[in-house]
């Protein structure tokens, strides 16, 4: 493959952005990504200093609020919460919330316990981290990833995204896929600013989008490449998937068995099948992590692998690409 640079992509790059070239990823990430606010689990009961049980946000704050507000008190995360909550000194206070995207002031009464403390008999998070998979990235250090949003494990709900970054990682094991058990792989992420490597800005069901800020560190040997745009030119046959589960990016085999334009979801758009046996001994097919992988057919960037079947690991979804350009602006 021909080594490139962000300055020969740029000038191989026309004014027409519908012809826009892509640099391939295939590079495994650590993810972290920062809620708006807390995202709030669900409720439980308190006991208060009374000797009593009491459940104050019951029936009033939901499993996928996020709390934003307390007193007017503008709320980023967790840690702020719990040191807005132990500066109570009234147990009538004011929760603002965001639930649909839609702001919601809640009145309610903290529970006072022992020791002079107020509880609210909230369980929250603030945070998600994790690996995956750059897809691509643009003459404009624009990247994509995963080709699916990031959700949180309890609810189920996409993450409401205030901030995150990438960070360098590399892949310690591989947990093989098997039938009913998915695979994974498991990497190294050390979160500090040396292995900062460009912050994620969106967090959207078709995947992450940000800002690379060390190119060369992340892309180093790899070639630009246009993408399909019409999803009329991606045909079910052979093609292959642009991954680094042995260490370094290779190109693995793999079979489009199915394009379906008008499936519900936008990241479960094409099925393929995994057919190359280095990769299936390696991993036994698809395994979590893998998530973002560009699928190249016809030597262009057709779309990303975005889901494993878990009753058959050699077997998963994959998004379009334009799908998932349409978050770049």
């Amino acid at each position: 493959m021909i080594r490139t640079n962000q300055k020969a992509l740029e000038k191989e790059v026309g004014a027409d952005t519908s012809n826009e070239l892509l640099i391939p990823g295939g590079m495994p990430v650590g993810i972290y990504l920062e809620t708006e606010g807390a995202l709030v689990l669900g409720t439980e009961g308190v006991t208060g200093e009374d000797g009593e049980e009491h459940e104050p946000a019951a029936h009033l704050v939901k499993e996928g609020d996020y709390i934003i507000a307390l007193d007017d008190e503008e709320i980023k995360n967790k840690s702020q919460l719990i040191e807005a909550v132990a500066a109570l000194e009234s147990d009538d206070i004011v929760l603002t919330v965001l639930r649909n995207n839609q702001k919601i002031d809640i009145r309610m009464k903290a529970v006072r316990c022992e020791r002079n403390e107020y509880k609210l008999g909230i369980w929250v998070r603030d945070n998600a981290q994790g690996l995956g998979t750059v897809t691509f990235l643009n003459a404009d250090s624009q990247f994509g990833a995963l080709g699916h949003g990031i959700r949180d494990t309890d609810t189920g709900q996409l993450l409401n995204a205030a901030d995150g970054l990438l960070y360098t990682t590399s892949i310690k094991d591989i947990q093989k896929g098997e039938n009913g058990t998915p695979g994974g792989m498991e990497g190294i992420i050390v979160y500090n600013n040396y292995n900062i490597l460009g912050t994620i800005q969106e967090n959207t069901s078709e995947g992450i989008y940000g800002k690379l800020d060390r190119v060369d560190t992340l892309f180093t040997d790899t070639t630009p490449m246009e993408p399909v745009l019409d999803e009329s030119e991606v045909k079910e046959g052979e093609a292959v998937v642009h991954c680094a589960v042995s260490g370094s990016v290779k190109d693995y085999e793999i079979r489009i068995t199915k394009v379906d334009e008008n499936a519900k979801e936008s990241n479960k758009k094409l099925q393929i099948e995994v057919t190359d046996k280095e990769l299936l001994e390696l991993t036994g097919g698809i395994v979590q992590g893998m998530s973002g992988s560009p699928i190249i057919q016809d030597n262009k960037i057709v779309g990303a692998v975005t889901h494993v079947f878990v009753n058959n690991p050699k077997e998963g979804y994959g998004i379009f690409i334009q799908d998932m350009l349409k978050h770049i602006e």
